[in-house]
Order: C-alpha cells, then structure tokens, then sequence
C-alpha cells in the first residue's frame, strides 16, 4: 500500500502521499482542474523559483527568519526551482480558478517538502517550515505570479528575437543567392512587372527585421512588476523594508532591469501591457504566415505550378501518391501563427475581463502569451533551419516565365512606348511565341537591348 501523510485545510483533511513533496492545495486543485490537461509552462515555474527566492533572500535579511539554517534551506529548494530541478513536481492544470492562487501554493508547498528534505525532517512537518508563513510570508498570489510571468515572458522575448534575427539573416543570405535571377513580379496573382528573386527575398528579411525591433523594444513593457503589493497592491501583510528591497533583488538575481511600479494598486488589477505584448506577436505571426503562403505558392508544383523556387524536401507527403512532397515547414509554421492570432483575441478578453482590483483570468493569460512566444520561437527556428536555409532557385523556370509573360512586355515601354509594347504582347499571344521573339521580329528593339532591358540591374533600378 503506497504510504501517507495526513495534511489539513480550511476545508478538511486529506491524505497525501508521503513522499509527495506537493501537498493539499496542489491535492485539491489537481482535483478540481482538469480542463486543458497542459503543465504550466517550465518557464513560468522557473521565473516564480527565481520570484521566490528573491523574496527568501529578502527576508533573510531582514532576519525574519531568526535559524539560518532553516534560511539556507528555504533559499536552496528556491535555488533549485529557479533552475527546472523540481518542474516534475508542479502538477496543477493551466486553467484554473483563483488567479493563479492554485499555482502559487503548488509552488509553496514544494519548496516547503524539498528544504524539509534539505533540513531532514519528514515531509509534511508544516511546524518546521510552513508553506504559508514561511514560503508565501509578506507575499501573495496577487503580486508574485504576474511579476513571475513577466520574468518568464521576458526570458522567452529575448529567446524569440534571437531566433527572429536568425531568421532574418537567413532571408538576407537568400537575397545576396538569388540577386541576378530576373523573375514575373505578381499583384492579384497575375503577372505584372519584372523583379528578381532577391528583392523578393530583401521584402522578407525587412519585414522580420521590423518584428525584430518591435520585439526587442516590447521587453521594456514588461520591466514593471507589483511585486511588494500582496493582495491589491496596498501591501498589506508586508514591512515597507521587505517592499522596498524585494525588486531590487530580484533585479539583481535575474539581470533583467526591473523597477516597481509606482503604483502598486494599477499594476495589479490593470495587465492591459499583455494585450500591447501580445499584439506585437501578433504582428510577427502575421508576416510569418504571409511568407509562408508566398513560398508555398512560389514552390508549388513541382510541374503544373509556379515552381520558382525549390524547397527542402522533408518527408513524404502522402499515403496515396506517389513521389509526392509537401512543403509542411511553412504549413507547420503557418499554423502556428495562425494559432498566435487566435491567442491575442483570448489575451485581449482575459485582460478585458478582469474586476476591480484584480484580473482573476490570469492563468489563461500566462498560458496564451508564454505558448505564443514559444510557439513563434519555434517556428522562426525551425522555418530558417529546415526551410530558409535549404531553399533554393529554379532558375529555368524563372527565365521561362519571363520569356512568355506580358510582364516582360512591360520592361520594354520606356524604350518603345505603350501602345507599341501592347501591339507587340498582342502579337506574341496570336502567334503564340514568346515576348521576346515577338519584339524582334517587330524591328523595334535590338536583342542586346531586349536583354539590357530584363537585366537584374534594369528591373531593380528606382525609376528609369
């Protein structure tokens, strides 16, 4: 029979494993929630060790805890969260009720069992090391999960614009490949003017790097945290030293510039800096699905598409035909932004919904806006190491299209004129030649000034 220890709440009692360094709260809620069967995000349980700690270290020095040892072992089980030791131990569901209250005391109790375990004594010994006395003292859920998901967020910003950049560069390496390689510029999915395959990569690599920035400056949004404000922001529960401090710790333990808010009421029930965070995902999602789309169409294929540009091929794409090869990079990662929209419509009603002087829909927010950076993350990864990177021109295909399309016709009308070029691409279509043949045989354009006139250089220069 699996051993138990007996534990106690406002509600009752309940047995708990007695190993379990989880204990009651964590029961109950483990009970209670069972909606979306997802773990909290490991970065989220790693920024509220690090939230934690600061708060341990604070009081510590404050001498609120008079047996240092009892200290040390609280500051170490802390430690060993902030470094994804105990993530195994974290059990509560991401959507629950409470404002993250279920998380926090999930969080409380594990640090509890595990520096009982460091001190030696039998988990559970809550007259030892309390996880509310002493793990939660001078704190609440209130302050301490939406300054632990601001951490967390922060963490994962910097891990995206990385990868944004990575991406970016990808682009541009494409642009310098693909410079002289002339091809049909299209609007409304119809042949319009000559452009190269590089200036269409150059529109990409500028539009990642427009998320880069918005990404790199959306971080200082975050930088405001109530930590200090227990429950509603009046700190109340808390000595004005521990207030005072507690940041400046966490600051100097995470080497993220942090600052308390100057108005600890507004930074915990207001969170509208989520909503301006997520939109600008948002905006990253929207180009990562645009290019997506534009090289599977450009890829399409492989003989009865556009097929201007080949892309890695990655797996088999079907069960029934054979030789066939999706483009299931850009699909996947089509997906995801797609999924990153869908979150900042949630982030946007979660924090919308909040009531006087808190925003009970906290975790749905946590979770919408850490699986969006992770999801974005992932997807600039994978789409510039399995897709960017591998991509490669079909230059044959590109010379063809420009030889038969009215869009070459185009080219031709500053050195002869409208209605001559339109004579001319009327020509070719009735005869059913080329546009080039077609302009020789008019007498109205020399072959090396046809060629000059399709030249990368003359389809890029600004004006004529």
């Amino acid at each position: 029979m699996v051993q138990t220890r007996v534990e106690t709440d406002l509600l009752g009692q309940k047995q708990i494993p007695a190993d379990a360094l989880w204990g009651i709260h964590t029961a109950r809620a483990v009970e209670n929630f069972t909606i979306a069967g997802n773990s909290i995000h490991p970065e989220l349980i790693v920024a509220f060790g690090e939230v934690k700690l600061a708060c341990a270290q604070t009081n510590h020095q404050l001498g609120f805890w008079e047996d240092t040892t009892k200290a040390e072992a609280i500051e170490k089980a802390c430690f060993e969260l902030s470094q994804g030791l105990l993530n195994e131990h974290i059990l509560v569901d991401t959507l629950q009720g409470g404002a993250g209250t279920s998380t926090n005391m999930n969080i409380n109790e594990v640090i509890a069992n595990r520096s009982l375990q460091i001190l030696g004594e039998k988990l559970g010994t809550y007259s030892v090391i309390s996880p509310l006395d002493d793990i939660n003292l001078h704190q609440s859920t209130n302050d301490t999960y939406p300054t632990a998901l601001k951490v967390a967020a922060i963490k994962l910003l910097r891990k995206l614009e990385q990868n944004v950049l990575n991406l970016q560069e990808a682009f541009q390496q494409k642009e310098k490949e693909f410079a002289h390689i002339v091809k049909i510029g299209r609007t409304q999915l119809q042949d319009a003017v000559l452009t190269t395959l590089g200036r269409e990569m150059s529109a990409y690599a500028e539009a990642i790097n427009r998320d880069r920035w918005r990404i790199y400056k959306c971080e200082e949004r975050l930088r405001v945290v109530n930590l200090g404000g227990t429950a509603i922001g009046t700190g109340l529960g808390a000595p004005k030293q521990f207030i005072f401090r507690v940041v400046d710790k966490l600051r100097e333990n995470t080497n993220i510039g942090l600052a308390r808010s100057e108005n600890l009421i507004d930074g915990t029930q207001n969170v509208d800096v989520f909503v301006e965070v997520s939109g600008i995902l948002k905006a990253c999602a929207t180009n990562l699905l645009k290019i997506s789309n534009d090289l599977r169409l450009l890829s399409s294929g492989p003989d009865a598409g556009f097929g201007e540009i080949n892309l890695p091929e990655m797996q088999t794409g079907s069960s029934i035909m054979p030789g066939k090869v999706n483009p299931v990079i850009p699909e996947a990662v089509a997906q995801a932004a797609i999924k990153v929209m869908g979150n900042d419509q949630i982030i946007a009603q979660a924090c919308s919904s909040g009531n006087l002087e808190l925003n009970q829909f906290l975790p749905l927010i946590a979770h919408s806006m850490l699986e969006s950076l992770t999801m974005l993350s992932n997807s600039c990864k994978i789409f510039r190491e399995k897709c960017i990177s591998g991509m490669t021109a079909n230059e044959v295909i590109c010379k063809k299209n420009i030889e038969n399309s009215t869009a070459t016709a185009t080219a031709l009308i500053p050195k002869i004129g409208y209605n001559t070029t339109s004579e001319i691409a009327k020509y070719a279509k009735e005869a059913g030649i080329s546009i080039k043949e077609a302009a020789l045989k008019s007498g109205c354009i020399s072959e090396e000034e046809f060629e000059n006139m399709i030249s990368p250089e003359a389809v890029c220069k600004l004006g004529h």
